[in-house]
């Protein structure tokens, strides 16, 4: 049965903290009834610069790490031990990469760890001490993934918002967007994306429902999934599954109503399923070879046609995405 423990300070240790404190009351004659101050942050912040080096058995598991952060997400973890123990004490390590030491984090000494994503690739982990100080368990190191996708610069930022040069624009292959994907339109119909039409009424032009409606016409689609493995793409669309083998058919430069531009990077079938459509253009901000984090979807059997389309666009995200995750992903653009 997992047990989650709560955090430090147990009665154990508030016990110990107060007979320490009645000895050294009696050492200098002083008989307050309160523990000073000190005395408590002295036994919070003993030395466990080992703990992480230690050869505790792994029985702690590490709960809440996200896929990936943007930078300054906060970070909130919860350990969680599969065994019985009446120890309680806990100490969380970062470091910035596999190659460098351990160190305690300060002020982290529950089960819960929260912290600020900070640097792409540090690890952490959690040990749980005795009432001797000795570590008894610990957990597997995981690992924190940062990712801005379009960068915090000024320039990438423009790119985002459709500002660029057509020398920026480079040809992409399929494998930019490989993967396994689900659509956000059940996200939407469920009311979990209600927060992010909040969040853009806030400083937009529309009201929240009136954001909702126009993603509501944007996202719709039935093709709930979709994976990408090489050239083979897969539509799951009702229960039903239909695939094709596509190749590059180039891109295509967009301006849109308010001057800002697009790219579509076209994809041509080359064989697959009759249902399989002649066309996919992805749209994605992009406009020059990188991994996707998330894109627009047009589909159909008329590559000029589709280019006209510009209030429908079925969009997609990781599939191992859950919806705090894809909250938490939208609300950082």
């Amino acid at each position: 049965m997992k047990k989650k423990l709560i955090g430090f300070p147990s009665l154990l240790l508030l016990s110990l903290s107060l007979v320490a404190c009645q000895g050294a009351e009696e050492q200098t004659g002083n008989s307050t009834d309160e523990p000073k101050a000190t005395e408590v942050h002295e036994k919070e912040t003993h030395d466990h610069s080992d703990g992480a080096e230690s050869q505790a058995p792994v029985a702690v598991e590490i709960f809440g790490l996200a896929g990936h952060y943007h930078t300054g997400d906060e970070i909130k973890l919860n350990a969680i031990l599969d065994e019985e123990t009446q120890a309680d004490h806990w100490h969380w390590y970062s470091r910035e990469n596999s190659e460098k030491e351990w160190e305690a984090v300060s002020g982290q000494a529950t089960d819960t760890f929260i912290g600020t994503a900070e640097t792409d690739g540090s690890e952490i982990k959690a040990v749980l001490f005795d009432e001797n100080e000795e570590p008894v368990f610990q957990s597997e190191a995981v690992k924190v993934m940062i990712d801005d996708h379009h960068g915090h610069d000024e320039a990438s930022k423009k790119i985002y918002e459709g500002y660029f040069d057509d020398g920026q624009v480079k040809a992409r292959e399929l494998s930019d967007w490989e993967g396994d994907w689900q659509s956000v339109y059940p996200y939407l119909q469920a009311g979990d994306l209600d927060e992010v039409f909040e969040h853009k009424a806030e400083t937009g032009d529309m009201t929240a429902e009136e954001y909702k409606e126009y993603y509501t016409v944007g996202y719709v689609t039935d093709v709930d999934r979709i994976t990408i493995d090489g050239d083979l793409v897969t539509f799951y669309e009702n229960g039903n599954e239909y695939s094709g083998n596509y190749k590059s058919d180039g891109y295509e430069i967009l301006t849109y109503e308010k001057g800002n531009r697009g790219v579509r990077f076209i994809f041509k079938l080359v064989e697959g399923s009759k249902e399989a459509p002649q066309y996919i253009q992805f749209s994605d901000h992009n406009i020059s070879p990188v991994d996707s984090h998330h894109y627009h979807l047009y589909w159909g059997d008329d590559r000029a046609e589709l280019l006209e389309e510009v209030t429908h666009w079925p969009t997609y995200y990781p599939s191992d995405l859950d919806a705090d995750g894809l909250l938490r992903d939208m609300l950082a653009h």
